[in-house]
């Protein structure tokens, strides 16, 4: 269940007549417990309670019924019986069917209410689902109610009016949705004069079988889009007359409106009697976009962007500087004149806007600061002056750009009623501004500059309907003398794999001209090559959030070179943390922070999940070091042995066996034993599964043959290669009792896995046997010496993998040419060798004692044993003073160093 889902359900527990024996049961269920989870716990198998009553569920939550008047000492029962504790339950519950009260253990926040009211704190128990929150969501349950009833509102009206589902008209629903929420909004806080105006008229004036609704609700959209002095003579109706003029584009065009069944009326009534005054802006409007977007719908109540994810890239790229001058003008009121007047010129611009969120944030901070000012300068009622279109925007989606807009004006009367007051704040809110600055389109296809232009400029743009308009907008006399510009987002991040044809001919239009390879760039890299090239222009600074993946592997060779040659540096960066939403099972994308600027002497700043480190440089790996650009070698820069990729079967599954195949055909035909060798790809390295392979010497191929089994198996691999689509594939039909590709075997090897979990801290590598073939997802060293296992299975590589090769999604992706060619290892002495072949064995031994643990088992963080532990301690400490005659006190300092070495030792070597 999503948070929509839950919350319905838990408002549906809190309206039926409370039953003690059944609401413990019923409330879990409210939560996502299945039905068999609720029938153990109810029979006594799975509930751990000792108390009369009560019902414990491990991990999870202790509940009781109390008696009439004792929910408090209930409470502290729960809260003090051992089976709480040994259970490990984070929550605990006490109610008497009249009052209520529940304790999260871990963090200790409470939660006192009546048993009516309940349902309206569901968002406190989120965890009992799986589902991760942040205290702002918790605080904002209203978001997640709305969206969840705007949505039955929406598929209610979407089935009984097909037309309007289909493409050519979705626009006109999503655009209808918008001045619903509009309205629901203005009704509740006096915008509307008259209290729930909108939604008591719609109650009042339509019939209950809901014939009329549309032709209603059309009557008052008319009357907001016409001034009170033309209301007489375009024939509005006496009872719309209640409604103000809104202009602002917002209602223009078309009145048209779906016509309503019984049941969406009924909707739109409950939707309309929520509390509107509680909408939060940051949250609501990633939130209703899935509403509106059939893909996203699953994810519904998901869709939240934490505020302190977004300031962490705010307030680097130009909060905090905005707050030091704050601080350093103190009371000085020309000092605090300057500082508003620069904030009134500054622009916000995301192209990748969403629904607004960082817009929003951004321009609640500013009017946050310049509150702070005017109260200090004794100006505490005065008009703001920073305005809405220096905050702009490009959107694809079209229902996007309008909430976009609509958070921004909700945002805006919201901060005018808390630092102005409420009379202030409606006496100048309507009628609203026609400017849209808002604007839809591929923001890979538009000129930025012409949606933001250069500082000390003006733009006109035009359109002829505000909310729907494509690149062309209404009209803005811009002016912007002197002021900075700030580009920000999360725009999309899509890998070189997961990209459809229109971005794949995005990213070809920007970057073919320029000679760069885009093949393998993120879709993203398209937003930090056009703000380069943007501030090219232009003054000011820009910094996205992206997958680790822009500033790891290639892609740093192909991309960052470019964009750090226009005279443009790294400014800040957050290195690596969950970029997480309200989602289930705490899942979130592992994400950094780049800040691009001007070059500069200002300080540079390198972010960490809990502290902030100022540095000289940061380089595209963000290292605090020079810029490197690290491409392939066909060769290791530390005269290392050749490694390889191991064989290549593309077979069609026919040369490789399982455990039980082998089995079968051993039984059926002992000579197939010749021909049958261990097979290890990444899985069977780690996990410990057991795959086989027939392995046929070209010399060996008739004897093969007389095994009917082979025989059929080897023309099974014929007929697979020769239906492939690649030519270089159907060319080795003829050789289909072989693996497409052979790099080598009958030795013994070294191997490492294509791909590992990011949580060991370790790479695992292993030493195979001579008889044993390694696949394609195994890199290779055949006869290496032992020492060769100890480095590669040391700190210092993984270290060194993870930044320069990037991953797979989470995972190490391991590269020969990438990460094991440009690994710098400073010259080893027959000492250093003879040193670092013990630790190897050391830890070989280690694993032996363990048998038959696997390495997944060997290597798991929170399981490692403490003697193979040892054994990788003592192993990177001895190749470790190799490098600087101590241990690293931290993987910053191990790349550095690496950085610095892998500098010196490559300035004279040819690079693939």
């Amino acid at each position: 269940m999503n948070a929509v889902e839950i919350e319905e359900a838990v408002s549906d527990l809190a309206r039926q007549p409370f039953d003690p024996q059944e609401f413990a049961f019923s409330f879990l269920e409210a939560f996502g417990n299945k039905p068999t989870t609720i029938k153990r716990l109810r029979e006594g198998n799975t509930n751990k309670s000792t108390i009369v009553g009560g019902v414990l569920q491990r991990n999870n939550i202790h509940i009781v019924v109390s008696e009439n008047g004792k929910v408090e000492e209930a409470l502290t029962l729960l809260r003090e019986t051992p089976e709480t504790r040994k259970s490990k339950a984070q929550f605990i519950l006490a109610t008497d069917g009249q009052d209520f009260q529940a304790e999260n253990i871990i963090s200790g926040e409470t939660l006192v209410c009546k048993y009516q009211d309940f349902h309206e704190y569901f968002s406190f128990f989120l965890e009992l689902a799986g589902i991760s929150t942040v205290k702002q969501i918790r605080e904002s349950a209203f978001d997640i109610k709305a969206t969840g009833r705007l949505n039955k509102l929406y598929i209610e009206l979407l089935q009984h009016n097909p037309e309007w589902a289909t493409a050519e008209r979705r626009p006109d629903m999503n655009h209808f949705l918008a001045r619903l929420i509009f309205c629901f909004f203005a009704e509740d806080t006096g915008i509307f004069q008259g209290e729930g105006l909108f939604t008591l008229t719609v109650q009042q004036m339509s019939m209950s079988d809901a014939s009329d609704t549309h032709e209603i609700i059309s009557e008052m959209f008319r009357a907001m889009d016409t001034k009170l002095k033309d209301r007489e003579k375009n024939n509005i109706k006496a009872w719309a007359n209640k409604f103000p003029y809104v202009n602002g584009e917002l209602f223009s065009g078309s009145t048209d409106v779906p016509k309503f069944t019984k049941i969406a009326r009924s909707y739109l009534i409950h939707v309309g009697n929520l509390d509107w005054k509680k909408i939060n802006p940051d949250i609501f409007g990633s939130m209703i976009q899935a509403v509106a977007d059939d893909e996203e719908r699953g994810m519904l109540g998901m869709h939240y962007t934490s505020v302190p994810n977004i300031l962490k890239v705010l307030n680097p790229l130009f909060l905090d500087d905005l707050r030091e001058h704050l601080e350093q003008a103190g009371d000085n009121a020309r000092k605090l004149l300057n500082l508003r007047r620069r904030m009134a010129r500054i622009r916000v611009f995301d192209p990748a806007c969403g629904s607004g969120n960082f817009l929003v944030i951004a321009y609640k901070q500013i009017r946050e600061i310049e509150y702070e000012i005017n109260k200090r300068r004794g100006e505490k009622n005065l008009s703001s002056e920073i305005p809405l279109t220096n905050f702009r925007g490009i959107e694809l989606r079209d229902f996007s750009s309008e909430i976009a807009r609509l958070a921004l004006i909700i945002a805006e009367y919201q901060c005018d009623v808390l630092y102005r007051g409420n009379q202030l704040a409606l006496a100048e809110f309507l009628p609203l501004d026609a400017e849209n600055w808002i604007t839809k389109g591929n923001a890979l296809r538009i000129n930025w500059l012409s949606v933001c232009p250069p500082t000390g400029t003006g733009v006109k743009l035009h359109g002829d309907d505000l909310f729907s308009s494509p690149l062309d907008q209404a009209e803005i006399d811009f002016d912007n003398e002197g002021g900075e510009t700030f580009i920000c987002g999360n725009p999309p991040y899509a890998g070189s794999s997961k990209q459809n044809t229109n971005q794949k001919s995005d990213l070809k239009d920007l970057f073919d001209p320029h000679n760069i390879r885009f093949k393998n760039l993120d879709y993203i890299s398209g937003w930090f090559w056009l703000a380069s090239k943007f501030y090219e222009q232009t003054d000011g600074a820009y910094a996205f959030v992206t997958t680790n993946s822009i500033c790891q592997g290639e892609q740093v060779n192909i991309l960052w070179p470019h964009i750090l040659s226009n005279n443009q540096e790294i400014g800040f960066a957050h290195t690596a943390f969950k970029w997480s939403n309200l989602a289930q099972n705490n899942a979130g994308v592992t994400c950094v922070i780049v800040g691009v600027r001007i070059s500069s002497s200002a300080d540079k700043f390198l972010y960490f999940e809990d502290s902030r480190k100022n540095v000289r440089h940061i380089n595209p790996y963000l290292i605090d070091y020079r810029d490197v650009f690290i491409p392939r070698y066909s060769n290791s820069i530390s005269n290392l042995p050749k490694m390889l990729k191991g064989n290549q079967p593309t077979d069609g599954g026919n040369l490789i066996l399982s455990s039980e195949e082998k089995r079968e055909l051993e039984e059926i035909s002992p000579d197939s034993r010749e021909f049958i060798r261990p097979l290890f790809g990444a899985k069977e390295l780690i996990d410990g599964s057991k795959r086989y392979c027939l392995w046929i010497e070209d010399d060996k191929l008739q004897k093969a043959r007389m095994i009917p089994q082979i025989k059929n198996r080897i023309k099974l691999v014929k007929q697979a290669r020769l239906k492939s689509s690649a030519k270089s594939t159907q060319n080795k039909a003829g050789l289909s009792h072989r693996f497409i590709q052979i790099q080598g075997y009958g030795r013994l090897s070294l191997v490492m896995p294509e791909v590992s979990s990011e949580k060991r801290e370790y790479l695992t590598g292993e030493l195979l046997g001579a008889n044993c073939i390694s696949t394609n997802k195994l890199f290779t060293v055949y006869d290496p010496e032992i020492y060769l296992f100890s480095v590669c299975s040391s700190k210092l590589h993984k270290t060194w993998i993870e930044t320069v090769c990037g991953k797979l999604e989470e995972r190490i992706s391991y590269s020969n040419v990438l990460g094991y060619n440009t690994f710098p290892l400073p010259k080893l002495t027959e000492k250093n060798k003879k040193d670092l072949t013990e630790c190897a064995e050391e830890i070989l031994i280690a694993r032996e004692r363990h048998f038959p643990a696997t390495i997944a088992d060997l290597y798991d963080p929170k399981k490692m044993p403490k003697d193979l532990k040892q054994a990788h301690e003592r192993n990177d400490e001895v190749l470790e003073r190799i490098y600087i005659g101590r241990r690293f006190r931290n993987d910053t300092e191990r790349l550095e160093k690496l950085f610095e070495l892998y500098t010196q030792m490559t300035n004279h070597l040819k690079k693939v």
